[in-house]
């Protein structure tokens, strides 16, 4: 009776899981030249690993802000240029990320958010900075990588987004 009753409520769980993550629009990123792009450096560690682990965050991220779009929608991202808060420098014998309000996040991409059909609904080409970026009192991301980043891309897309946003 009790395995029963655990399996209806764990089939129950699955069923209301697939129901929340069904409800968010898709996000597709490409990261086009990104040998190219102003910062993306290490600073200690293996290059390729951090601009993997940087690349996966910000998708990470891109995906959870499009939770709050239509289902049916797609957010397309054409990432062109990326340059993390701070700046790589020696201290010592390391190589390590110096954050100071004269090395501000900066990001440039194209965006489309596109519905089920493939019409545009919106697009555009942005460069994005904060210069004040350490200037806010805002401790969302304090703890967490590429915080400055994810708080310029949050303001960003909830001002974007603001009329398209699923309440």
């Amino acid at each position: 009776m009790m395995n029963k009753f655990m399996t209806g409520l764990l089939s129950l769980v699955v069923v209301l899981i697939s129901a929340v993550t069904a409800q968010a629009a898709q996000v597709e990123v490409k990261w086009t030249n990104p040998d190219k792009y102003s910062d993306i450096d290490a600073g200690q560690g293996h290059r390729q690993h951090f601009k993997d682990r940087t690349f996966k965050a910000f998708e990470e991220h891109f995906a959870k802000m499009a939770e709050a779009l239509p289902e049916q929608q797609k957010l397309v991202f054409d990432i062109t240029n990326l340059d993390l808060a701070g700046d790589v420098n020696f201290g010592g014998m390391k190589r390590i990320r110096i954050i100071k309000d004269i090395f501000f996040p900066r990001i440039e991409f194209s965006y489309q958010l596109l519905n089920a059909d493939n019409t545009v609904v919106k697009s555009a080409k942005i460069s994005l900075k904060d210069m004040g970026f350490l200037m806010h009192s805002s401790l969302r991301y304090r703890n967490q990588t590429l915080g400055y980043e994810k708080a310029m891309f949050d303001d960003w897309f909830r001002k974007t987004f603001e009329n398209d946003i699923v309440k």
